[in-house]
């Protein structure tokens, strides 16, 4: 299979990268068949030959994953979802739900726990108020 990938070179801790077409199975840094383009992650500069990659992208080459979002950057594909984040995003959005109810049931128990305590003091006090009545107190 051929694919659209990137191929490493620069100084140590100073990649930069070149858009290839190569065989799958071939080294990263191995000998591409045809160079598109170039990609620098540090300043963001990407140059891209349009017409060469949409000639390889018709001929069946595929993106791998870094490739595809440059070139959806870049204009040259459309930007499809792949299942991979339309299950993320359905996890995500479950997960914070789940943390909203916890967090909504544990403010209703201290609000309930709070009223308890109020209506404990509002009889405590009530029970205080009352006059104690006096003891009887037998004549002999």
């Amino acid at each position: 299979m051929i694919k659209l990938r990137l191929k490493r070179f620069g100084k140590k801790r100073e990649a930069s990268f070149r858009l290839v077409v190569t065989n799958s199975t071939s080294r990263r840094d191995g000998r591409p068949l045809e160079e598109l383009g170039f990609y620098n992650p540090r300043t963001k500069e990407t140059r891209l030959n349009t017409e060469a990659i949409r000639v390889r992208l018709s001929q069946g080459a595929q993106p791998t994953d870094t490739v595809r979002s440059l070139l959806e950057k870049g204009g040259l594909i459309e930007r499809t979802i792949r299942p991979g984040e339309t299950v993320g995003k359905a996890k995500q959005a479950a997960a914070r739900e789940a943390v909203i109810k916890a967090a909504a049931k544990e403010a209703a128990d201290a609000k309930a726990a709070a009223q308890e305590a109020a209506a404990e003091a509002a009889a405590a006090e009530a029970k205080a108020a009352e006059p104690e009545p006096e003891p009887a107190v037998a004549e002999a």
